[in-house]
């Protein structure tokens, strides 16, 4: 049996994906257990290295109600939630490798790709934790969705390789209506490459333009999703809605950690490689397993510490 209103401090850098995972988690035990969020932005609590160190927390907002978790997510955190932890009867939890020994928070949430084996107090998720819920239904309309990184470190990027993929889709599939989106990391002359595709039964978003919820929307009414390999968050928004989702074919760059954990996503068919687009656009509703890894986080965060009897 689970408490009442336990009370929960997401702390944030505010950087889009961390603020995500925090979104993702915070939601389901807000559902799960009626837990009360309050978001605190790290950036500007200044922790000298020694509060840190010896956990000896800074003044806080006196109207914060006392918390039961404390949830960091993103290394300019770190400071922060490790001179929280010993507020008394609170338990720290960070999401993703942290930059200090595991052990000094009482629960880690990381993606198997970084290569930890799970134990008591440290929960391994495919691919990283998001905010966006499994739809209970994919619609039967011919609508796709796209979504368009850019360089990063883990892939070999290409604009005319990402381009004439892009392209051939369209070409392939002349029935379907397209919504291309970018991101911040697209290159500016790809970008405008994109903006040139706009047409009838092709609209390009800016990226700027779209709202917070925008994806989950759009989700919700696309049949297929087609997300380049570069963003480990991109592509597990779309597997975790449960659209069926291709990736865009780029080579991996070697000693990519999140490399590996995209190809453990092919390999377990929650996404599927560019030569599988058949599959991806066939419109078949195959039953697979649900992957929605912020309810299992939740769940397993509530079971850890938010029982009755736990300490």
């Amino acid at each position: 049996m689970q408490t009442d209103a336990p009370v929960v401090w997401l702390l944030t850098d505010n950087k889009p994906g961390h603020r995500n995972q925090l979104k993702g988690i915070g939601n389901r035990l807000r559902v799960r257990a009626g837990a009360a969020l309050h978001w605190i932005d790290a950036t500007e609590q200044r922790v000298p290295l020694w509060r840190a160190l010896l956990g000896i927390a800074p003044v806080m907002d006196a109207s914060l109600p006392h918390p039961a978790l404390i949830i960091g997510a993103g290394t300019s955190t770190h400071r922060l939630l490790l001179a929280l932890r010993r507020t008394a009867r609170a338990k720290t939890v960070v999401l993703m490798k942290p930059s200090f020994p595991m052990g000094w928070a009482d629960a880690v949430i990381l993606p198997e790709h970084d290569g930890v084996t799970s134990d008591k107090r440290l929960l391994t998720t495919q691919g990283v934790i998001n905010s966006i819920t499994p739809l209970a239904r994919i619609t039967e309309k011919p609508e796709a969705l796209v979504l368009i990184g850019g360089p990063s470190p883990h892939f070999e990027w290409d604009d005319s390789v990402v381009f004439d993929q892009l392209s051939q889709l369209i070409a392939d599939y002349p029935t379907w209506r397209w919504t291309i989106s970018s991101s911040r990391r697209t290159p500016p002359r790809l970008a405008e490459r994109l903006e040139e595709l706009d047409s009838l039964r092709v609209s390009v978003v800016d990226p700027k333009r779209t709202h917070e919820d925008w994806l989950a929307h759009q989700l919700s009414a696309s049949g297929a999703v087609w997300v380049t390999p570069d963003s480990m968050s991109m592509v597990c928004e779309a597997a975790t809605s449960g659209v069926p989702t291709g990736l865009f074919q780029l080579p991996p760059k070697s000693g990519s950690r999140v490399a590996k954990g995209i190809d453990l996503l092919v390999e377990r068919g929650r996404v599927a490689c560019w030569s599988d687009h058949t599959n991806v656009m066939d419109h078949s509703p195959g039953e697979k397993p649900r992957l929605w890894e912020a309810d299992r986080a939740a769940q397993w965060l509530i079971r850890l510490f938010l029982s009755r009897g736990k300490s």
